[in-house]
């Protein structure tokens, strides 16, 4: 665990510069608009140990699969999200002496990522090798104002001489993936060009052929005023970039002014990318450096207004929780339903760039309660239109009749994870998916996604459901064999609690829906039965399994096993492990591992947790405190689970135990990983820490539901949602919760187990005898 990040309620502030943190802190500061976003890497040269990032969406590449041993039903390709042209490079050299904290000796350094208005801000002081000592600031963001521009300032002062600066402002496509399977470069060049002080470079990448076009326009400033420079173009292999020298007197000061815009052929037909992006690129430099910031402060303040929670008494849990919610609106913005959510956003190569189950179970929740509900629906049309890739994924592993297995591993729909016991096993996935869709209509009352398309997504997975599970005669009842749960440090097991059960709701909630769509919409239904070929005797085999699947239970502990033979493991408690053997995962073998009764996240509790009032209060606390026990909590998914959990059952140090550790998880370090990217799906586990958590916030029988308590460190805790046309604004202090509607729409409430209709634009408060 790490502890350099200074506490600030709006900003991330590092002062000081350690390079053996420079790769944690590139992912930390990272930058977004949901369609491009960069790691932190420094605009001018650095030597050290860096991960160069800077990013697309929807543009990736078919990465041939590595593995030892090929199997039957394995993808061909893993797909990433492609490390794309460096906008933000300058070469600073001083009187031929380059500009590299690498070499350099540093006085002072800091950097601040203002999440407030949606910047980047560094500072240094600086003495190179030959004593000349130069100060510089930089400044940059991604605008989510218009999500295809970039902007940059970067100022440099002469402190102790007078001398020449050679600045070179450049684009440079000649990079790659650190993680690419066999050392290639993914993309080819396709032509640069160069127009006064603008610069454009268009790049197509191999196999899939995305093209894009990074357009840059360079103006200089001295004494904060434009002046004239010769420019000399200079040209590479994909690379492009313009060159200037100007004299400075010492305490004299040169800004350099970056407009770029970045397009794609996603979005623009190829034999247009250029003109377009001359055109994006004139509209955005002539507002201007500081017209474009301040645009960026504004849609930032639209964005907050919206979903800001707001902590008093706890720096340091605000300062983490406006992160968490900070860096998921620069990762996801729902403009466009081609986009989905990778694990690490823009802010690394890890796991792709692709979309997990971790969209459906952690990431909807967030967005339904604070975004318009088309940004959460957009999610949900994102898999239906894929649903025709999640049959052919089925087939491939011999399912039929329409049966839909959706990848774990996906960008464009295929299954493109090359680990069998995830892509073969990992099956609860399927089950997250079909829970989606059941939460978003549950939050929104939006029926009318299960005629256009929930049902048919439905029925695919309720089809594959049918046939993953076998009779056994020795139990007389359906098992399912050879799985892989959420708790990945188990693989290849049988009768997973979590996914049976998982199972079975689906096949119940199916035909739930298709009743609901017979019912609401006879027109509808009729045309999907007969597109989906649905029949009585499939709805009876349905009914069947449900009444008679297996649950494996523990008799004396009165608790759900994980799966068949979890007792006959060595039961030992994560407390009385070592703690130098952890992290597991980078201490242990995995066969230790998968032979220990150690679990890497919620299993048996997320079950638990998705189907809460399926269980009563006892039930809960007796697995809770069985297999909190037990787990090392080390997927960044895990914690956000227990703090839900624990704050159910009344429990206040653990909750906020747990909440603490997934709010601060990037921040601090926790699981010294933080290097590669951050943990952004698992962020959104965080906001519902704090709002299905301490503020027991749910929807039950079409009611916003509050059964809160207090952490005893806050003063108090404040939170805006949006809930089916209204949005209110929930205050809970120790004395009482304050619900205001700020719109004209009624809403119905249950407070402490008292129902309210909160009208139009009033408020309603209610004592907090109840709060810990």
């Amino acid at each position: 665990m790490k502890n350099y990040i200074k506490a600030h309620e709006w900003s991330i502030i590092e002062e000081g510069f350690d390079p053996h943190l420079n790769k944690i802190s590139e992912s930390i500061f990272s930058l977004g608009n949901g369609r491009m976003g960069q790691r932190a890497n420094f605009e001018e040269t650095y030597s050290g140990e860096t991960l160069q990032g800077n990013y697309i969406a929807g543009v990736y590449y078919p990465d041939k699969t590595r593995v030892g041993w090929w199997k039957n039903g394995y993808p061909e390709y893993f797909a990433k999200v492609l490390n794309a042209a460096n906008w933000i490079g300058l070469s600073i050299k001083i009187d031929g002496e380059e500009l590299d904290l690498a070499k350099a000796k540093i006085q002072e350094f800091s950097r601040e990522l203002n999440m407030k208005e949606g910047y980047l801000q560094r500072k240094f002081k600086a003495t190179l090798a030959n004593g000349k000592q130069v100060q510089v600031s930089a400044t940059r963001f991604c605008s989510i104002a218009d999500d295809e521009v970039g902007a940059l300032k970067y100022t440099v002062k002469t402190l102790n001489f007078e001398g020449t600066l050679t600045i070179t402002s450049f684009i440079d496509g000649d990079i790659k993936n650190q993680d690419s399977n066999y050392d290639e470069k993914f993309w080819d060049f396709v032509a640069d060009e160069v127009q006064e002080n603008q610069t454009f470079l268009t790049l197509r990448t191999k196999k899939t052929a995305f093209e894009v076009c990074t357009a840059s326009e360079m103006t200089i400033y001295k004494h904060a005023e434009p002046i004239k420079a010769i420019l000399e173009t200079i040209k590479k292999e994909k690379y492009i970039g313009q060159q200037f020298s100007v004299g400075l007197k010492a305490n004299e000061e040169v800004s350099i002014v970056k407009i770029v815009a970045n397009l794609s052929s996603e979005n623009y037909a190829k034999d247009e990318l250029l003109n377009q992006a001359k055109a994006t690129l004139t509209k955005a430099a002539h507002k201007g450096f500081e017209v474009l910031l301040a645009e960026q402060t504004q849609a930032w303040a639209a964005k907050w207004e919206e979903s800001d929670i707001v902590i008093e008494g706890d720096v340091a849990a605000q300062q983490a929780i406006r992160f968490n919610i900070f860096q998921l609106f620069q990762t996801y913005t729902g403009k466009d339903d081609r986009l989905n959510i990778g694990p690490k956003g823009f802010t690394g190569e890890k796991y792709g760039g692709s979309t997990y189950w971790d969209t459906e179970a952690y990431c909807v929740p967030f967005y339904l309660a604070t975004a318009p509900q088309e940004v959460s629906k957009n999610l949900l049309i994102y898999r239906y239109k894929q649903l025709a890739k999640a049959i052919e994924n089925a087939q491939k592993l011999g399912f039929k009749d329409g049966a839909a297995l959706y990848p774990m591993v996906t960008i464009n729909g295929e299954e493109c994870h090359n680990e069998w016991e995830i892509t073969f096993e990992e099956i609860h996935r399927n089950g997250a998916i079909a829970y989606a869709i059941y939460n978003y209509i549950r939050y929104t009352a939006d029926e009318d996604y299960l005629q256009q398309y929930g049902l048919e997504v439905l029925v695919g997975i309720a089809r594959f459901w049918k046939q993953r599970v076998n009779w056994s005669t020795d139990r007389q009842q359906y098992v399912m064999l050879g799985v892989t749960g959420p708790n990945e440090y188990e693989n290849n097991v049988n009768n997973n609690w979590y996914t049976n059960y998982l199972a079975v709701w689906c096949l119940k909630y199916t035909k739930q829906a298709i009743e609901l769509v017979a019912d609401k919409n006879a027109e509808r239904y009729q045309s999907l039965v007969l597109k989906l070929d649905i029949k009585e005797n499939e709805l009876t085999d349905w009914r069947h399994i449900v009444e008679n699947m297996y649950y494996p239970h523990h008799e004396k502990l009165d608790v759900f096993l994980q799966q068949d033979g979890y007792m006959d493991k060595e039961q030992i408690l994560v407390k009385d492990l070592p703690v130098n053997e952890r992290p597991l995962n980078q201490k242990w073998s995995w066969d230790r591992i998968l032979r220990s009764c150690f679990i890497k996240q919620a299993d048996v509790l997320q079950g638990l947790y998705f189907f809460e009032d399926d269980f009563d209060f006892d039930t809960h606390k007796r697995n809770f405190d069985f297999y909190e026990p037990r787990t090392v909590h080390e997927s960044s998914l895990s914690p956000c689970v227990h703090s839900i959990l624990a704050a159910k059952l009344n429990d206040e140090a653990r909750a906020y135990e747990f909440y603490l550790r997934t709010s601060r998880l990037d921040l601090d370090d926790y699981n010294n990983d933080t290097e590669d990217g951050l943990h952004i799906t698992s962020m959104a586990g965080t906001w519902m820490s704090v709002v299905e958590g301490f503020a027991g916030m749910r929807v039950r029988n079409h009611k916003l539901v509050f059964n809160p308590f207090l952490p005893e460190k806050w003063k108090s805790f404040s939170f805006t949602v949006g809930f089916r046309g209204a949005n209110i604004k929930v205050n809970i202090n120790a004395s009482e919760i304050s619900i205001l509607n700020m719109t004209k729409q009624a809403v119905n409430l249950v407070v402490h187990q008292n129902d309210y209709q909160l009208d139009g634009h009033a408020q309603l408060k209610v004592a907090n005898s109840l709060l810990v």
